[in-house]
């Protein structure tokens, strides 16, 4: 009750109430204006709100930065302004952490490590990082770990803000138009991962078997016997940070060269792997003295559909090629769109936004940018914009910001146009259709098997068939039921071929 009496102080403080859009009004908004209208504030609405996040403690931050990238949700001010929240959170004391560690492990930290840093190399609302090395084998690792009681910390803020949603959707109308309740879900999936190190071990891992064999790309090792839920350890890889320009130079790195690299690792991630990081910022991001990437913190992770990857590549081809009017279309066709949708006036937003785009020449056409006029322009159109999505667009304005510092130069479609082509080329292949079909083999049997009983079934209503709407659906059947026996046959030559 304390801290929901905090958060409503805070409200009321900040003028909060003040930035819900006159469309989801309501009676008992109106009559708080009424009685707190009073108050004057001469600090625009987008600085209010961060300065209400902060004040409000990290777990609050951590939410308007997720915010900060849903470009469909708020405006471009909203964004700006809070794209500059930061975590500004003192470290836990050495002494908290070891005994964090005695109750994880349930035995002296000094029997595992034999060095223990005190000073953290990382620290963050959620988690710190130490630098430390292991008893047994002497390898230098970094060390992982939750602040304590953040969990319950985590969950008690959560709730409150699933009731304030809740409270949002429920008594404004046209309050669900903001999905409150959907965007609070969608945060608290992003911080049950980051709270669950097990996960972002697990994440770590995989993106060690995706590039075992990779020059570019190096990964730390995991020492499972030493991971929890709540500590992660992992190899030390050393490395200068990527946003140190004069520092890479120094070191003899080529920076045109780092930039390509990174942008391919990126697009490698999105279309081979369908398995990419999500969060690619400069932090994160370390260069070896080889001129490999190394890649920090896996805690957030996208994860992409066959069907996500074919609605990029589609739209990212249909974009460069202007053709708005398959832009929309696909967007109906995804069924993203409300079904009353008009898709000449939905073409002729996206054309609007987009012509201005393209009056610049290609190399300095922003990839992330285009995604975020889409989103700005489905947000009009109330177009359901997926999440994971939404993460691939964060960290894709992270990775072509982080290039063309490096190289502002870089030319981001010459560098994704392979990446495109490869995927259309497999998309279309002989060889992709079989697979699919030899996938699918059990349940193109199981049909096969029912057709006989099912056949007979018709070909008993047809010797008897009832009035004229009867006999035209009984031609209907006949002709779907032919169609199909075809398939199924097509279907079976090109599993045979496959197999031989």
């Amino acid at each position: 009750m304390l801290r929901f009496i905090t958060i409503v102080r805070i409200v009321w403080r900040f003028g909060l109430d003040g930035l819900i859009p006159s469309a989801v009004d309501s009676r008992g908004l109106r009559l708080w204006r009424l009685v707190f209208g009073w108050r004057k504030h001469s600090e625009p609405g987008a600085v209010r709100l961060r300065r209400a996040l902060e004040t409000l403690g990290p777990i609050f931050v951590k939410f308007g930065q997720f915010l900060s990238t849903r470009h469909d949700l708020l405006s471009p001010d909203y964004i700006a302004e809070l794209e500059k929240l930061q975590e500004h959170v003192p470290p836990e004391s050495a002494r908290t952490i070891r005994e964090s560690l005695r109750a994880i492990y349930e035995k002296p930290p000094e029997e595992i490590f034999s060095e223990f840093e005190s000073e953290p190399i990382g620290s963050a609302s959620v988690a710190q990082v130490h630098r430390a090395r292991l008893s047994e084998s002497g390898e230098t690792v970094a060390v992982k770990i939750l602040r304590p009681g953040i969990r319950a910390q985590i969950r008690e803020d959560l709730e409150l803000m699933k009731a304030f949603a809740a409270l949002l959707e429920f008594t404004l109308r046209g309050g669900k138009l903001l999905r409150p309740r959907a965007v609070v879900a969608e945060f608290s999936g992003h911080l049950d991962e980051e709270t669950d190190l097990m996960r972002e071990s697990a994440n770590c891992a995989q993106f060690g078997r995706n590039f075992k064999n990779s020059a570019d790309l190096t990964v730390p090792d995991v020492h499972w016997r030493w991971c929890r839920r709540e500590v992660m350890v992992m190899r030390f890889l050393p490395g200068v940070p990527i946003s140190r320009n004069e520092e890479l130079i120094a070191a003899g790195h080529d920076l045109s060269l780092l930039a390509k690299k990174g942008v391919d690792l990126f697009f490698t991630q999105v279309f081979r792997d369908s398995f990419f990081h999500g969060d690619m910022h400069p932090g994160n991001i370390r260069i070896n003295e080889k001129g490999a990437f190394v890649l920090l913190d896996y805690g957030i992770v996208g994860r992409l559909s066959d069907f996500d990857k074919e609605y990029l590549a589609r739209n990212f081809i249909a974009f460069f090629n202007r053709d708005y009017r398959r832009v929309a279309e696909m967007h109906v066709e995804a069924g993203w769109t409300p079904p009353d949708t008009r898709i000449e006036a939905f073409e002729s937003e996206i054309r609007a936004v987009c012509e201005p785009i393209f009056a610049k020449p290609l190399k300095d056409i922003s990839f992330g940018k285009l995604l975020m006029q889409m989103f700005q322009t489905a947000r009009a159109f109330r177009v359901e914009v997926q999440p994971q999505l939404v993460l691939l667009q964060k960290t894709l304005l992270n990775v072509e910001g982080m290039g063309r510092k490096l190289d502002p130069e870089i030319n981001l479609w010459e560098t994704a146009k392979p990446f495109l082509e490869k995927w259309a080329a497999r998309q279309f292949s002989l060889r992709r259709s079989a697979r699919i079909l030899r996938r699918q083999a059990p349940d193109i049997a199981a049909v096969l098997r029912d057709l006989p009983p099912l056949a007979r079934a018709l070909i008993k209503r047809a010797q008897n068939p009832g009035d004229e709407n009867e006999k035209r659906e009984l031609q209907k059947s006949r002709d779907r039921w032919r169609m199909l026996a075809v398939a199924a046959i097509a279907a079976l030559i090109a599993i045979w071929m496959a197999a031989r």
